[in-house]
């Protein structure tokens, strides 16, 4: 007999379950079960006995997983925050000024931990502190203007001068703006996006670095393309143990201080998965800092899971290669041997591929 019941937990309206992105969610929620010995119960309905663990598509906040009887990382995969912004980018950056607007819970201390770890950049959540951020960035160069509840690149504009930042702030209502806020930060271009990350689940936790990249859907937009990781057993120290490049091993550390300023808001996660950009500014200087954090389920997670089998069914093994590729249009096959999670016609995105590739890379020598 099962242990418990693995459930989704989304609310999404039918066709979203019809999609590529909700049929992957529900192909990572039964990977899960596998790895736990778990049913899966497909999505939440509040009637299941039993132990329940949780995959939501969205961070939950505290009262939420309270309500859902969820009380840590082990209930669920991903994590718990106090705040709803906290659920966003718009923590990655300072307030502009000491008195600044901000949202009540405002972590001053995270922005302080986190510092030598991310970009030269600004939250904001007012038009006034928004021309002011934008106008101090704009001594480097261009900046990046990103809607902090955006994902997979989508929704983000490079300004090159405040006329620029009225457009943009013309589209964004006041309300909006100081609900959700604004993130500014210097461009970077070109830029390499690492993508580092922790998952725990039962006994096991690896620890993983890897590479992003963006593809483009079928009307051309820049979209999430997929992620190649090296995933190791073990928590950060043993990633730090890896013989990596010098670029790879400051990712590595900028996000673990990333990950530990989270203490400053409570943030608790069985997955935590942080995003580096590596690149030039407009005048040649080379910077590097975290883009953004994710503690839920994210574009990664399928090469997350098919690694964590593998650590579990080879108990030797210490290191994984794992890769998970979103790819659009109608010639597109995925490899030999690939856990194939969408193939098919979407009937929003259009034709699209979704599939993981997991390979062991090193075991340990008896």
């Amino acid at each position: 007999m099962a242990r418990g019941t693995v459930v989704v937990h989304a609310a999404r309206p039918p066709e979203f379950w019809r999609r590529h992105e909700g049929i992957t969610l529900c192909g990572v929620a039964e990977s899960i079960a596998r790895f736990k010995d778990f049913d899966y119960g497909g999505h939440w309905d509040g009637r299941r006995p039993g132990a329940v663990f949780f995959v939501p598509d969205e961070t939950l906040l505290r009262p939420h997983a309270e309500a859902l009887g969820v009380r840590g990382p082990a209930d669920l995969f991903g994590g718990i925050v106090p705040h709803a912004f906290v659920q966003t980018k718009i923590i990655t950056h300072p307030l502009v000024t000491p008195t600044a607007d901000r949202p009540d819970g405002w972590s001053e201390g995270f922005s302080r931990r986190s510092r030598e770890g991310v970009l030269p950049g600004y939250s904001t959540f007012g038009r006034r502190d928004a021309a002011d951020a934008v106008g101090r960035l704009l001594a480097i160069g261009p900046v990046r203007a990103k809607l902090p509840r955006a994902a997979g690149a989508r929704d983000q504009c490079t300004l090159a001068s405040l006329r620029d930042l009225d457009a943009l702030v013309a589209s964004v209502s006041a309300t909006a703006l100081a609900q959700h806020g604004l993130v500014f930060e210097t461009n970077l271009e070109p830029v390499t996006t690492f993508s580092i990350g922790l998952v725990t689940l039962d006994d096991l936790t690896i620890a993983y670095h890897g590479r992003q990249w963006l593809g483009r859907d079928n009307v051309g937009r820049s979209v999430y393309g997929g992620s190649a990781l090296t995933c190791v057993r073990g928590g950060w120290d043993a990633l730090e143990g890896l013989d990596v490049e010098p670029a790879v091993r400051l990712a590595i550390r900028q996000a673990r201080m990333y990950d530990a300023a989270t203490e400053e808001y409570g943030i608790t996660a069985s997955r935590r998965n942080y995003d580096v950009g590596q690149g030039f500014d407009a005048r040649g200087r080379w910077r590097s800092g975290v883009f953004e954090a994710s503690w839920r389920l994210g574009g990664a997670s399928p090469a997350e899971l098919a690694a964590m089998h593998l650590f579990v069914e080879s108990p030797a093994l210490d290191v994984v290669q794992a890769s998970t590729v979103e790819a659009y249009g109608r010639d597109v096959e995925p490899p030999p041997g690939a856990i194939v999670h969408f193939h098919g016609e979407d009937e929003q995105d259009g034709p699209m591929t979704r599939y993981t590739v997991a390979t062991a890379a090193l075991e340990r020598v008896a």
